[in-house]
């Protein structure tokens, strides 16, 4: 269990292909105080810690996380949001997050605004997940709050801390990021579709 708030951005500096696994090497200042079967998000996908060295960790993603997350687009070089899980009795700033990615999105419109962000993102309605306005989403891993619903997009606005402390700068148009829907939405949205048939 997660909270969508970034504790630091990891350098991705290896990729090594296992028949349909991908193992994912990270430099990050978090690497001393991680143990080997730790969950660490990872722009939102929950991933095991399967090895330590000096200041780099490795996790593997198996062929299911690859199909319905951005991590199979990552190269060596690239930056990530990385959030250990949280512990039980600490207080929950963002909302709660489950590290289960439910599909890819695209950044369709960035705009600057007096010192913020404002970053549109379109994804596919097929699979039934939705968005409201003021509800919760997880973008990359990212703790935020809806502030325009349209059908198949959404917007969100970012302060200058969370540009700065994330892998939101760099985003281009045309970037693909995770999508966590808020956990609360899947569930009503599918009692509600259970009902109505």
């Amino acid at each position: 269990m997660f909270t969508g708030i970034i504790e630091t951005l990891g350098t991705i500096t290896a990729l090594e292909k296992d028949q349909e696994n991908l193992h994912i090497t990270v430099s990050s200042s978090l690497t001393q105080e991680l143990k080997i079967d730790q969950s660490v998000a990872h722009n939102g996908v929950c991933l095991t810690v399967v090895a330590i060295q000096d200041n780099q960790y490795t996790v593997t993603a198996i062929q299911e996380t690859l199909l319905k997350t951005n991590l199979g687009d990552w190269k060596v070089g690239d930056k990530v949001n990385l959030e250990r899980a949280m512990k039980l009795g600490d207080r929950l700033d963002g909302h709660i997050v489950q590290g289960h990615v439910d599909q890819i999105g695209l950044c369709k419109e960035i705009k600057e605004a007096q010192g913020s962000w404002y970053f549109t993102f379109e994804y596919d309605t097929s699979l039934s997940n939705i968005t409201i306005e003021k509800g919760s989403i997880t973008v990359n891993g990212t703790s935020l709050t809806v502030v325009d619903s349209k059908e198949n997009e959404f917007s969100v606005a970012i302060i200058p801390y969370t540009y700065e402390h994330t892998n939101f700068h760099t985003f281009e148009i045309g970037t693909k990021i995770n999508l966590e829907f808020d956990v609360v939405g899947k569930y009503v949205s599918r009692l509600y579709g259970l009902h109505k048939g």
